[in-house]
């Protein structure tokens, strides 16, 4: 008799408790949820703080003008000339690509202008300037 109370311990504990995988996938998805907004900014930019409308692209590039002054088309470093033959390439292919321009409130707003000619000669018709949402003063 003593045997066969053995085996149905073992039957007993042959299930699986679901409640720590529940609370680990809860953990994980919290953890990407919170991380994925840092990773999504690639290059580290002082944008200024004005209100501006919402963009929502379909399809959209992103050219960034760091605090130091180099330029960036989407999380690559290129000079003046290869961004302007790119942006030539953008504005033969079609009217559907947008261009986000993100620039460091420290430059000067002749290096933001310098950008926006580039956009405006290669023929790109959509374009916003970002910034980080409405004015605390």
């Amino acid at each position: 008799m003593a045997r066969r109370t053995a085996l149905l311990s073992a039957k007993e504990m042959s299930e699986v408790n679901m409640t720590p995988l529940i609370d680990l996938t809860f953990l994980l998805l919290v953890t990407f949820i919170i991380t994925f907004p840092l990773i999504e900014q690639g290059i580290p930019v002082n944008l200024p703080e004005e209100k501006a409308a919402d963009v929502t692209p379909d399809k959209s590039q992103v050219v960034t003008l760091d605090g130091k002054g180099a330029l960036y088309l989407n999380d690559m470093l290129v000079t003046e000339q290869e961004l302007t033959v790119r942006m030539q390439e953008l504005g033969r292919s079609g009217p559907g690509v947008t261009v986000l321009v993100r620039a460091d409130k420290e430059n000067r707003y002749g290096s933001v202008a310098r950008i926006l000619r580039i956009l405006y000669d290669s023929k790109v018709t959509k374009m916003a300037l970002m910034t980080d949402g409405e004015s605390k003063r």
